[in-house]
């Protein structure tokens, strides 16, 4: 296989000295011999350029055949009796060399051999004036082994060469792969620290109001009883404060559910059970009237060590997102589960994809970052603790572009929608593994 190469400057300004040396050695009056060592001096300063803007597979062909042409040549035209003992043999390296940079094993021992008839050719002519003496011979089979000799010893240099720079690249990928876990592993612990923090100061805040919330709300479950019918405004007021301080209780319950540890019950688990109990959820809550749900569940999804609650409420949210994503008008939800194997680990694969908007690039960053909401009445927690859950099944969830750029619902298209897909893996269950864990 043929590979480009690559020379300094130097280099090919020291292969024109040499063939200005050869130039004024004799003999000297031949107009052709001048000619072919210029014609080889100007193809050196070419190569590397008509390689380059030529066909990569026919280049190296070209250039190894034009320098064995002008080489052919130039022996015909600096002979003393006959061109087979002329002393500009040597020239043939050139080409031989040329194929041992260019080519692999096989293609330099081609090449060589193809080099060793041009000019073992001359002997044909030769034979016509001349007798062959074993002297003579051996000179000639030598000269053939010196060819080869040399083509083979560069082309082993250059291929140990060639592996040399793919074990560096190799090297310099791996390096670059650690490097970026490395990067993500630090922005991973950076946002665990910052989670951490917003925990402790969210139960600290949780507390806190909590107390003073249940006074307010028997404060005003007793005004409404004593009230009773007497004052329509005042009771409707009541009601108010009565609607409203069970809002603030309920986010104030979500705050503690992000703050305290997680308690896990693990018990191995049928993924694609868990996401349907979450889709009949949000089919209770009447989110998913005008969503078509497409099922693909692949039938060799390994099982799961789950804590199946905490589980149930991770893809309710995420599903519950994506059906309010795509608005009143609706869309298609696309779940896929399947299993997929690593180099160190089975992995069981649950993707939720919507034909909604999307998410902003700017927010890809944080969106599982507390208090960080594309809901314009969103609190910004339900992702964070989707994040939390399956950070504490050992499991990852991350954010992608939908895979489809457009869906058709109810008689509609909607096309060009980059949607979103929300991947969630968590490791396959593994024999034997203890059924209870606390995070």
């Amino acid at each position: 296989m043929a590979e480009e190469r690559s020379t300094a400057p130097w280099l090919d300004l020291l292969w024109l000295l040499f063939l200005a040396g050869l130039a004024i050695l004799p003999p000297i009056n031949e107009p052709h011999k001048q000619i072919i060592l210029l014609l080889l001096g100007v193809f050196q300063l070419l190569e590397r350029a008509f390689i380059q803007h030529s066909l990569q597979r026919w280049g190296p062909t070209i250039a190894v055949l034009a320098k064995l042409v002008l080489a052919t040549e130039l022996i015909s035209h600096t002979r003393d009796v006959a061109p087979i003992i002329s002393s500009y043999w040597p020239v043939f390296f050139v080409p031989v060399t040329t194929a041992a940079i260019y080519f692999g094993p096989v293609g330099t021992l081609l090449w060589t051999t193809l080099t060793s008839a041009a000019y073992c050719s001359y002997l044909i002519p030769a034979l016509k004036e001349f007798k062959l003496e074993w002297s003579g011979a051996s000179e000639l089979m030598m000269r053939v082994l010196f060819l080869y000799l040399v083509a083979m010893t560069v082309n082993r240099f250059v291929m140990d060469a060639r592996f040399q720079v793919r074990r560096y690249q190799s090297l310099s990928e791996t390096l670059a792969e650690a490097n970026r876990n490395l990067q993500q592993a630090q922005a991973e612990a950076r946002r665990a620290e910052r989670l951490a923090a917003l925990g402790q100061l969210s139960a600290g805040l949780a507390h806190e109001i909590r107390n003073p919330l249940a006074v307010i709300k028997g404060s005003a479950e007793i005004l409404k009883q004593k009230l009773g019918s007497a004052d329509e405004m005042a009771r409707e007021l009541s009601d108010y404060i009565y609607t409203e301080v069970n809002r603030v209780s309920a986010l104030v319950s979500r705050f503690l559910d992000f703050a305290r540890p997680t308690q896990l019950d693990l018990r191995p688990a049928v993924l694609a059970d868990i996401v349907e109990k979450s889709l009949k959820a949000v089919a209770d809550q009447g989110a998913d009237r005008q969503v078509r749900i497409v099922r693909e569940y692949a039938p060799d999804t390994p099982r799961v060590d789950l804590d199946e609650d905490l589980c149930e409420q991770v893809f309710t949210n995420l599903i519950l997102n994506a059906c309010e994503a795509m608005g009143d008008q609706g869309g298609d939800l696309k779940i896929r589960i399947f299993g997929e194997s690593t180099e160190r680990e089975e992995l069981a694969v649950a993707e939720i994809e919507d034909s909604g908007p999307g998410v902003p690039a700017g927010m890809r960053e944080q969106i599982f970052n507390p208090f960080v909401s594309t809901k314009k009445t969103g609190v910004g927690l339900g992702l964070a603790i989707v994040s939390k859950i399956v950070d504490a099944h050992g499991g990852k969830v991350t954010l992608s572009d939908s895979s489809s750029t457009s869906f058709s619902t109810a008689g509609s298209s909607s096309s060009q929608q980059q949607g979103a897909c929300f991947r969630v893996t968590f490791p396959a269950a593994a024999a034997g593994k203890d059924a209870m864990g606390v995070v």
